[in-house]
């Protein structure tokens, strides 16, 4: 018996620095996250300026990026992958915001149709986190079928703007995308020892982090939802749904820049 208990609390000790390892990677990961987000914190509580905060925030995120590039932690490949979560996510806010979506209330010099510049560092964000979270938990995929997820998440990007004048095809969407992804496996390795999770999981993790992100923002004053006008409300459950969604298509281009072709190499799970 004592063999037995001393056995299940060295299972759970070693769990638990597993978990806290899994925790600090993904911390890291979100480094450039969780400066933007400081940065757009800060801006609130700062006095008024002769710079529209908007403008200022537009070049805090442009040094951020100048100095994520400058030691290191970003490099070629990740580049592209933050430019391409850069401009769809521009794209993405200027046709919602003149839709009315969500809007940004505050007066700004580098603002068209309604957006704010800055707005395609908040989607260069959770690329820059895809790029570090491959990297630093080295990510394998197995069972992935690039093409067949690239059009289904091509195709929920496209249906999120699309649905305001056609049909919204979201559910039959997010159904082909399960079932594109539904055999594919993220590996991650931390420490000696690397876990899988399904695809879709990793989506639902994903988005379910952002929307936290998204409840943090908007307190913060980066955006504004028609019922956020009149004072800061949690934002709508269905966002986590929407963001475990739209997230496909930024996972797609990471994995275009870093996938290797092939089952990952035999490793203890």
């Amino acid at each position: 018996m004592p063999t037995l208990m001393s056995a299940a609390v060295h299972r759970s000790a070693h769990a638990l620095r597993q978990l806290v390892r899994f925790g600090l990677r993904q911390a890291a990961s979100c480094a450039f996250a969780v400066a933007l987000l400081a940065g757009v914190g800060l801006s609130a509580l700062l006095p008024e300026l002769p710079v529209a905060r908007y403008d200022l925030l537009f070049g805090y995120g442009v040094l951020l990026s100048l100095l994520f590039h400058l030691i290191g932690w970003e490099r070629g490949r990740d580049l592209a992958v933050i430019a391409g979560c850069h401009l769809l996510g521009l794209v993405f806010e200027y046709v919602k915001v003149s839709l009315g979506s969500w809007s940004y209330p505050e007066p700004a010099l580098l603002k068209f149709g309604g957006v704010p510049l800055y707005g395609g560092f908040l989607y260069a964000a959770v690329g820059s986190y895809i790029c570090a979270v491959w990297r630093l938990l080295a990510l394998e995929l197995s069972g992935y079928r690039p093409a067949a997820t690239a059009v289904a998440a091509g195709a929920l990007y496209v249906n999120f703007i699309s649905h305001h004048w056609l049909p919204d095809l979201r559910w039959p969407l997010a159904a082909l995308l399960v079932a594109v992804t539904a055999s594919a496996r993220v590996h991650y390795t931390v420490g000696k020892h690397t876990y899988w999770m399904p695809m879709p999981v990793a989506f639902v993790l994903v988005g379910f982090f952002l929307w936290l992100a998204e409840n943090i923002a908007t307190y913060a004053g980066a955006w504004r939802y028609p019922y956020q006008l009149d004072g800061w409300q949690p934002v709508s459950l269905q966002k986590f749904g929407a963001w475990a969604l739209l997230v496909s298509i930024l996972c797609v281009l990471g994995a275009a820049a870093r996938h290797r072709a092939g089952p990952p190499a035999a490793k203890a799970v």
